[in-house]
């Protein structure tokens, strides 16, 4: 089977509630459950959360909430992977045979269906362990500053100061967006990041973390101007 893992703690404290606080007319959360049910690639949607309300509002939003997280995995330490293990096992445990799954964070409002179908499709097609989504960095990562002492500049890697922004090579981020994983890298909890995993590009103008207010404020102005270009043609 094939199952999509939403992870979904409560006691944010950067942004409170941040999970099921109303986005664009939404709890938060409700966009990233939306997309995995509209995708049609699993067999069930979950939400791995240790807060009664999020997994309220989650089942209302037709995800299910077939445990509550335990409490070791849900402080401000644990990672994705014990997490993701944690549920993955939690299928194993209930005699069901997990052949993929999908990690999507509660808080990707601009993932799209036809993105988690593509990772699915690829992660399938290389054999690889992970796919995830990633997009490009918006000016070149080798030219990067750090203010020093007194606000002074110091160029991170100095010795490209000479070469033109084309010359360089491109970077890439994790877009934070969803991350197809086989059971046995999830079970494993091996690396995301290496030359095991495949990369999904995102535009940039679909990518926005949202872990501060500010974060918050940018993310819906993205999200209004894509909604009225949408209605526009």
């Amino acid at each position: 089977m094939k199952v999509a893992v939403i992870p979904a703690r409560g006691g944010s404290k950067r942004i409170p509630g941040k999970n099921i606080r109303d986005f664009c007319g939404k709890p938060m959360i409700a966009w990233s459950i939306e997309a995995a049910r509209a995708s049609g690639c699993f067999d069930e949607v979950i939400v791995s959360t240790d807060d009664e309300k999020i997994a309220e509002v989650a089942r209302q939003l037709g995800a299910a909430v077939p445990f509550m997280r335990p409490e070791h995995l849900s402080d401000d330490y644990t990672g994705t992977l014990p997490v993701i293990r944690h549920a993955v096992e939690w299928f194993v445990g209930a005699g069901h045979v997990v052949d993929l799954a999908c990690c999507i964070y509660a808080t990707a409002p601009f993932i799209m269906p036809a993105d988690i179908q593509e990772g699915e499709k690829r992660l399938q097609s290389a054999g690889c362990s992970f796919a995830f989504s990633v997009t490009s960095y918006a000016f070149p990562i080798q030219r990067a500053l750090r203010l020093a002492d007194g606000g002074r500049v110091e160029m991170m890697h100095p010795g490209q100061f000479a070469t033109r922004s084309q010359d360089l090579e491109e970077a890439w981020h994790d877009a934070g967006q969803f991350y197809w994983g086989t059971a046995e890298a999830w079970l494993e909890e091996r690396m995301i990041f290496g030359r095991d995993s495949i990369g999904i590009p995102i535009p940039r103008y679909r990518v926005q973390d949202v872990d501060t207010h500010e974060d918050w404020e940018s993310a819906e102005y993205m999200f209004e101007a894509l909604r009225a270009r949408a209605r526009n043609g």
